[in-house]
């Protein structure tokens, strides 16, 4: 027989699901911006501008599911605490969420964190603990232990908590808001890996729905990170001992929700070269972007140099994944990228075209 408080807990979660997928139905979908990229006749670049949704980043998506799947799973209820580790745009997706369900929510966050993602996070009413990069992983497992606390832990649970068979996912978006296009169908799309949940998203998409048969996926890794010589030798055992300076993608170990057999290519792309990116990029948009757009940026150029030199109609998509003014202490200050030790000028002449 069912209980009163099970009752409760399942009118909870009905109620919990509406409030989800109500907030999805008002936001409706990101643009699709074609770029005008200097000196190229043949190919046609887009990018999908994720930090158009409500939290500000590509993390809206991977947020909104892990939420889902944690309330169906019955992992989270109306009193559950969540605990997230997160270099801080999943976080704020999170903390939006979390914020929307009247929930409580704590991140776990490495100490380097733009201090404009704390302040989002805390915006939402979500609670932030820095810690050293390497710790975040045992600190959030370890708060997740005490009572009614679940951790969310992206990096497990992205890859299956997305629904890469249904119309709603990032990949089903790009096809149909290509369709009417030069190049309907994609000869590459271009993303980065943090969780993987994206790249696995789209791949996955790609082979399920038999749209895109021509299509191929690219992931960009930056440096720190492990996931590109994972995809080259297929060791699960790599380790980093840095952090990626760039937030959301690159990660110091392998995780379980990157599938490198659905990757075409990847390519390493330099710091200093991401850094160029953004500031080409700002000439063509107008605007300032975070980082791992510029990374996505980066590969995607330099596939579109390859693909012009055929002389033959082709498209690129690629994705604005978050805002360039939550770095506004970082990518964007010239103080901070020399201190990392950064010249971006070494590679700007790749974008002159």
């Amino acid at each position: 027989m069912t209980t009163v408080k099970e009752r409760n807990i399942r009118d909870w979660a009905r109620e919990a699901i509406n409030t989800i997928q109500a907030e999805a139905t008002r936001q409706g979908q990101t643009n699709l911006v074609k770029l005008k990229l200097p000196g190229f006749r043949y190919v046609d670049m887009y990018l999908k501008d994720e930090s158009a949704h409500a939290s500000g980043s590509l993390k809206h998506r991977l947020a909104q599911s892990l939420f889902l799947w944690g309330i169906c799973s019955g992992k989270i209820g109306p009193h559950t605490t969540i605990i997230e580790c997160s270099s801080g745009s999943t976080a704020i997706s999170e903390a939006y969420f979390a914020n929307l369900l009247s929930l409580d929510f704590k991140a776990i966050v490495p100490k380097r964190t733009a201090q404009r993602k704390i302040r989002e996070i805390e915006f939402y009413g979500g609670e932030c603990v820095l810690v050293e990069p390497h710790e975040i992983y045992e600190i959030a497992a370890k708060q997740a232990c005490e009572t009614d606390c679940y951790f969310m832990d992206q990096f497990t649970y992205a890859e299956r908590a997305t629904d890469w068979r249904g119309p709603n996912n990032i990949a089903a978006a790009i096809f149909e808001q290509m369709k009417s296009e030069r190049c309907p169908e994609p000869d590459w799309i271009v993303v980065g890996a943090g969780t993987g949940g994206t790249s696995t998203t789209i791949g996955r998409y790609l082979r399920y729905s038999g749209r895109g048969r021509n299509s191929r996926l690219c992931v960009v890794d930056p440096e720190n990170s492990v996931l590109y010589d994972h995809y080259k030798t297929r060791k699960t055992n790599l380790v980093s001992a840095h952090s990626s300076r760039i937030e959301g993608i690159g990660r110091p170990r392998v995780e379980p929700s990157f599938f490198p057999e659905l990757v075409d290519e990847m390519i390493q792309v330099p710091d200093a070269g991401s850094m160029a990116a953004l500031r080409y990029l700002e000439g063509l948009t107008g605007r300032q972007l975070g980082g791992s757009t510029g990374t996505n940026f980066f590969g995607a150029y330099q596939l579109a140099l390859e693909l012009e030199d055929r002389k033959e109609p082709a498209s690129i998509v690629s994705l604005i994944c978050d805002d360039g003014q939550r770095y506004a202490d970082t990518y964007h200050n010239e103080d901070w990228v020399r201190a990392q030790g950064l010249d971006p000028s070494e590679y700007e002449r790749l974008f002159r075209h």
